[in-house]
């Protein structure tokens, strides 16, 4: 299941799980970009790369994963200049794709859409402990939250970020 592609930067790519929530009424959504190792790489490598990918797929998109809770926000509840949120989670990104990468992308106005890009990797998530892990992900997309009303403001959207940021925390504790 996935997309092979070949990054810009010619490393392989394996493109899983891309998912915008099956309610279109969602803000938010979630994507998961999982970089394989080389095709020479060992063994090894190459399963580590596989299962870390398994293992955080499960913290996105499980019945306890973070999209699932965070589905219950409605974009029609915080205004109508914002329709999606997209958490682009990168796990192992090589370096140049990784130093590529904005804090956050530009807002889409014909979409009235927004990508929040995190990355994922050992020191920040893999090395940590279960709780470790969540509270990984809840302080992410927190933070990337104020980079997004940084982008509203600027963009003078009309969502309500209060509002969005509250009822985000709620859902997440």
């Amino acid at each position: 299941m996935g997309v092979w592609t070949k990054s810009n930067i010619t490393r392989p790519v394996k493109l899983q799980y891309a998912l915008i929530m099956s309610n279109d009424k969602n803000i938010f959504g979630c994507y998961v970009s999982i970089t394989q190792a080389y095709p020479d790489a060992d063994q090894q490598t190459k399963d580590l790369a596989t299962e870390q990918g398994r293992l955080f797929r499960d913290y996105v998109w499980s019945e306890k994963g973070i999209c699932e809770t965070i589905k219950k926000l409605n974009q029609d509840d915080y205004g109508k200049d914002l329709k999606l949120a997209l958490f682009q989670f990168y796990v192992n990104p090589i370096p140049m794709m990784e130093q590529a990468l904005k804090e956050i992308e530009a807002y889409r106005k014909n979409e009235k859409s927004i990508g929040i890009p995190i990355v994922v990797n050992d020191k920040n998530f893999f090395s940590k402990s279960e709780e470790g892990r969540h509270s990984f992900l809840k302080q992410s997309v927190l933070q990337k939250l104020d980079l997004l009303a940084e982008v509203v403001k600027k963009k003078k959207l009309d969502t309500k970020m209060d509002l969005l940021k509250s009822d985000l925390e709620k859902v997440l504790t």
